[in-house]
């Protein structure tokens, strides 16, 4: 592989002719492995077209077009040379930044490339084949950008297209060998993309990321450094994305303190963030707590604006001096040191009062260092946990300040914009959690939140405005890879994966990452993995009330997944076992392992109480072994996969969370020192999933919408487009759906289990009624506010629950209708007792 750079002083006789190579096709440009009419050929006979970029480009300019060389040669064994200000050859890669790139500026003022579409967009680009562009150049494959990472992103999709994965290094995802590489004519226009700021937090990294890269990454520093930082924000230009949350948690020092790690976030064009609770990019655990001192010379004093505002402005303020020139979003307002409430008065008017007086000596501190007024500097407020409390309560916020609505923790968006806020010129974006750390209980083991559910909440986020920043909080980054691959690509078309279609996605990014003949079982595979999770995550089975026929099932269903899934595994090609088991197999075998030890401890314990000693002990060493089984897969993951390239990645006891211990299970003792229960009366209920439905009824340009792959059966109903109308005091005019189903005489209990979600914003509901042979409906509340008893129970097993008692006069068939009174009600199921 020939990966250099060369340098020429001139371009004078570069583009000497006529205008006869402008792109009349229209058509978008595909790649090919096989010569056809005109195509352009990237590698032909092993040999690679040379790659021209500009010597004044942007930096990140440069590092994609290594990428894309490097690229080309992980796919054909053959490498291209990088030229920089040079005379193309025959055939020439041509990449650059509109304004920044002289040879794409004199493409356009020549009219060979049409940039209409193009120039002036945030992060657009446009690839198109060009004949003759030059007295010299045959045919150039032209790579325009409207600003520098739009350039970039267009040399990392011709990566995608010609089969790198964005996974390449992260998941080991090796490309499938080709010989030869043709791009056939036309012309393709990519972006604007549908959200502005796009990116991932690292977070809670104390058993993965920190350990790993401390010793894998960057031993030089022992923590997350500039090394490990570049592979992320290399990640994160495959993905399209811009915009990082830093790790900020205590086990790791502060993102600013290794001064290498903004210089690398802007050679790779990245937008630095800080989380909800660090103002002014500050790391708040490190640099108040423990550092402060170091680089102020004094001790810090209290954490609380009103009494000690000189030493936070001036901790804020230098931080903002410091990032002055970078490419930022600025976190405003205030709370605790490390995700706590703002230490202040205690009452809350005043609190409020003070919260609006910290936001507005912020903005002035940023518009003196940063030498703009302050709607020209991207801020945002998260109102995330019980900021969104003090928000609520008449906060005044400036208008230009983007509003990052934050999910519950567990998936389910707490609140969009209402129709005031919806016109404010900041707009709004969203703060979503793959991972979490606290109540009612964490997951921060596997990843098991469906493209679906992920969809169905950014999708009704964005309907509403939510398109300026999506943050997801990846924790260590691995084993999210294939839900972070699709938030970025929702967030980059929010259209191609509307909540109708993300059960597609796996499919499609199977085909992408292992392969066409691997899609389709390995998007049934991941289907099934995240209809169980729908029902308890792997880190919540514990805690999650199960029936013994629910328990049943649920080992039967994730023990035919395993076995497909290891099937399946033994027909992946060699250069792809790592990334399958990384991103595959370990998740599946993994939650698999984990309900094993759990239900098979549990049963041992209650057949110890039935005095059954057999199956008891049985039982008990079955739960073991699985406790077993899961630490052995974990070794695997760390010191055998990809020649220990993780070792240290993946914790099978994060935070040392009781659902990961031994389990406990019965002994001889037990079993001897018990009798047999009184036999429990059976509940026969009938069951009916809400797409079973026999008929329903659309209502003001809205329809009933089968959603699949969301909710605890995978196929939830609701309503579809949302809209800001509530049904609740005209419920004859209200969508519905019809069951039909036996009742007998007398009183029948119906329960509605919906998917966990909230209302859209104050003043709207979250109802529905039900009828049954025509009564007179009931209306339900399902809102349960976040962080009550309720609703910790919601999230945990998947649904929130409205119960109803209806009088039948009759036994035999009745008709049971469910009205949805209220924008993002989703039913799931349906029981009748």
């Amino acid at each position: 592989m020939y990966l250099f750079l060369k340098t020429y002083a001139t371009l004078s006789v570069l583009f000497l002719i006529s205008f006869s190579g402008i792109a009349q096709n229209s058509k978008p440009i595909t790649i090919t492995n096989n010569s056809s009419a005109n195509a352009f050929p990237l590698v032909k006979g092993r040999r690679v077209a040379d790659i021209y970029i500009d010597n004044d480009d942007a930096e990140v300019v440069t590092i994609a077009a290594r990428c894309f060389s490097k690229d080309i040669q992980s796919v054909t064994g053959a490498g291209g040379i990088i030229f920089k200000d040079a005379m193309p050859s025959q055939y020439a890669v041509i990449g650059g930044t509109i304004g920044h790139s002289k040879l794409i500026d004199q493409l356009i003022a020549n009219h060979l490339v049409d940039v209409s579409k193009v120039k002036g967009q945030w992060e657009t680009f446009s690839i198109s084949i060009v004949n003759n562009p030059t007295a010299k150049v045959k045919q150039a494959l032209v790579i325009t950008g409207s600003d520098r990472r739009g350039t970039a992103y267009g040399f990392f999709e011709l990566s995608r297209m010609m089969g790198v994965s964005p996974l390449v290094w992260w998941a080991d995802v090796a490309p499938k060998h080709h010989d030869e590489i043709y791009i056939t004519p036309g012309t393709s226009i990519i972006g604007p993309p549908s959200v502005k700021f796009r990116g991932i937090f690292i977070n809670d990294e104390d058993w993965g990321m920190q350990p790993w890269a401390a010793k894998n990454m960057d031993p030089y520093v022992k923590d997350i450094g500039p090394n490990t930082y570049a592979h992320i924000f290399e990640l994160l230009l495959r993905l399209k994305a811009n915009y990082i949350w830093p790790a900020m948690h205590p086990c790791t020092k502060a993102f600013w303190f290794y001064k290498e790690n903004p210089v690398v976030a802007d050679r790779y064009a990245i937008v630095l963030g800080a989380s909800h609770c660090e103002p002014i990019l500050r790391d708040n655990v490190f640099e108040w707590s423990d550092n402060y001192e170091n680089e102020f010379g004094q001790k810090p004093g209290e954490w609380r604006y009103d009494v000690n505002k000189q030493q936070i402005f001036s901790y804020w303020d230098a931080r903002a001096k410091e990032s002055a020139k970078m490419d930022a979003v600025y976190t405003v307002g205030m709370r605790g040191i490390h995700d706590g409430s703002m230490p202040g008065p205690k009452n809350k008017t005043e609190k409020v009062k003070l919260l609006e007086n910290i936001i507005s000596d912020q903005r002035d501190m940023l518009s003196k260092d940063i030498v703009k007024p302050a709607n020209d500097i991207p801020q945002i407020f998260c109102p995330y946990k019980e900021v969104l409390d003090l928000y609520q309560d008449n906060m005044k916020l400036p208008d230009d300040v983007t509003i990052v609505w934050a999910d519950d923790n567990h998936g389910y968006v707490r609140q969009v914009s209402d129709p005031t806020e919806q016109k404010r010129s900041g707009g709004s974006g969203v703060y979503y959690h793959f991972s979490y750390w606290g109540a009612p209980h964490d997951y921060l083991w596997l990843s098991s939140i469906s493209p679906a559910l992920t969809s169905y909440e950014m999708s009704k986020a964005y309907q509403f405005g939510a398109d300026k920043v999506w943050i997801f909080n990846v924790g260590d980054l691995k084993p999210a890879e294939m839900e972070i691959q699709f938030a970025m690509d929702l967030g980059w078309d929010i259209k191609k994966w509307s909540p109708e279609k993300a059960h597609e996605y796996p499919e499609a990014w199977a085909a992408e990452t292992f392969g066409a003949e691997f899609a389709e079982p390995i998007a049934k595979i991941k289907a099934e993995y995240y209809r169980l999770a729908a029902a308890a995550k792997p880190e919540h089975v514990d805690v999650v009330d199960f029936t013994g026929a629910e328990v049943d099932k649920r080992l039967k269903d994730y023990q035919n997944l395993s076995k497909e899934a290891e099937e399946l595994g033994k027909k992946i090609p060699a250069n792809l076992q790592d990334a399958y088991f990384e991103l595959i197999l370990y998740p599946v075998k993994g939650a698999c392992l984990m309900n094993e030890k759990i239900f098979y401890a549990q049963k041992s314990i209650a057949l110890a109480r039935a005095a059954t000693k057999t199956e008891s002990l049985n039982y008990a060493q079955k739960a073991k072994d699985a406790y077993g089984d899961i630490q052995t897969l974990t070794k695997r993951y760390n010191e055998k996969i990809a020649d220990g390239k993780w070792n240290g990645i993946m914790s099978d006891h994060p935070r040392d969370q009781k659902v990961f211990n031994v389990p406990t299970v019965a002994t001889e003792q037990m079993i001897s020192d018990n009798k047999p229960p009184e036999g429990q009366k059976a509940e026969p209920k009938t069951i009916i999933a809400a797409y079973q439905y026999t008929n329903k009824k659309d209502a003001d340009g809205t329809h009933i919408e089968t959603i699949n792959g969301l909710g605890m059966n995978a196929n939830a109903v609701t309503v579809m487009p949302l809209v800001q109308k509530s049904y609740a005091d005209d419920i004859k005019d209200a969508p519905f759906v019809e069951y039909k189903t036996n009742l007998t005489a007398g009183s029948n209990n119906i329960t509605v289990k919906c998917l966990p979600t909230f209302k859209l914003y104050n003043g709207m509901g979250l109802h529905y009624a039900i009828s049954v042979n025509g009564d007179n409906p009931q209306v339900i509340n399902i809102d349960s506010p976040a962080d009550t008893k309720v609703w910790s129970a919601n999230v945990l097993r998947g649904y929130s629950i409205g119960q109803t008692t209806h009088q039948v006069s009759k036994t035999g068939e009745s008709t049971v209708r469910i009205y949805l009174l209220d924008p993002s009600v989703v039913l799931s199921q349906i029981e009748v007792m």
